[in-house]
């Protein structure tokens, strides 16, 4: 009797496990999995990081949802290219300064909340001064989706290692007006000679621009490129 009952007991805690382990190797959801992402200090050391969307200083004037560190995250594929660019920069006396990288889905939706609320109009002033709020999904400035929620993403500018100070390249990051266009006409020869810079050097090793805005940049050989990943922005668990 008492090895019947041990083998029931035994039987059972084997069901049990069976039943933890099916959970444990449960698959992840896709757009949670932040497996082949990695922090991109860890590949490209000499990049000064500015996360807008975890400070206030951005055109909503508050923390980004999604946005738990002041950290930058990108795909390994697109990592290691970005690498590639730092290196030949540094060489020319330039680092990379980043503003943005991977952008969880959170933050698009929370750019949306405030977009259509059109009486939020606090960062006006500074990134949106000619540009009515009621226009910015029709003139594309606002998405339900973006490229940056895919993973291999990146914002970005340049400084002058001898100075320490940033490039000037015509517009501040996120300015929302047709100047922030790489082609915009009315720039002076040093903006347009520095803008030159940035984008010969990210479309050298494999990142493409949007005519939109000068600091955007993705990899055009993405990884997922029709997967919209929604993690928080955080370091990796090491």
């Amino acid at each position: 009797m008492q090895k019947l009952i041990l083998f029931v007991f035994a039987a059972l805690a084997c069901a049990a496990c069976c039943r933890q382990d099916s959970r444990q190797s449960a698959p992840l959801d896709p757009v949670m999995d932040m497996s082949d992402f990695t922090l991109v200090t860890d590949v490209v050391p000499d990049a000064i990081l500015e996360i807008r969307y975890y400070s206030t200083y951005n055109f909503v004037g508050s923390r980004i949802d999604g946005y738990e560190q002041p950290v930058a995250l990108m795909t390994r594929r697109a990592a290691d290219s970005l690498r590639v660019v730092s290196d030949e920069l540094k060489a020319k006396g330039y680092r990379l300064k980043i503003w943005d990288t991977y952008r969880p889905q959170r933050a698009v939706n929370h750019f949306i909340r405030w977009a259509e609320n059109l009486q939020d109009t606090a960062m006006k002033a500074v990134f949106y001064p000619m540009v009515d709020k009621s226009v910015l999904f029709e003139q594309g400035y606002i998405y339900a989706r973006s490229s940056h929620s895919r993973g291999s993403t990146v914002d970005l500018t340049l400084v002058e290692v001898a100075t320490g100070k940033e490039l000037d390249m015509g517009t501040p990051f996120d300015w929302f007006g047709e100047e922030s266009h790489p082609d915009y006409r009315r720039l002076t020869y040093m903006q347009c000679t520095n803008r030159l810079i940035l984008r010969n050097a990210m479309l050298k090793h494999g990142f493409e621009p949007i005519d939109s805005e000068w600091w955007h940049f993705t990899l055009a050989d993405e990884p997922y490129p029709d997967t919209y990943f929604d993690f928080p922005v955080s370091a990796p668990c090491r």
